[in-house]
């Protein structure tokens, strides 16, 4: 077992900002916009979907937000993790 006190919350920055990466692309892929997507997941403004698809002050999307993105945009959750690399999550040493 590891001490979370070496664990470097950076690494959850990473995680965060490559998921918003890829809901941002495949929300434009799918041709949905900010707007829309946010309605449609129950939002009366943009504010929540821009923000953390920047990770802006460090908003992001939550398992809830993300389970109702992937319905809405007919994906699978596994989708917003496209490119995340093991070593962004927890370190490749044995375990």
């Amino acid at each position: 077992m590891k001490n979370i006190d070496n664990y470097d919350e950076k690494l959850s920055e990473k995680l965060h900002l490559k998921i918003g990466e890829n809901i941002k692309r495949i929300r434009k892929t799918k041709g949905v916009s900010q707007l829309k997507l946010a309605h449609a997941i129950g939002y009366k403004s943009v504010s929540p979907i821009s923000c953390a698809e920047i990770y802006y002050n460090k908003i992001h999307f939550n398992v809830e937000q993300l389970i109702k993105i992937a319905y809405v945009l007919n994906v699978p959750i596994n989708a917003f993790f496209d490119g995340v690399e093991y070593g962004i999550l927890i370190s490749t040493e044995e375990y």
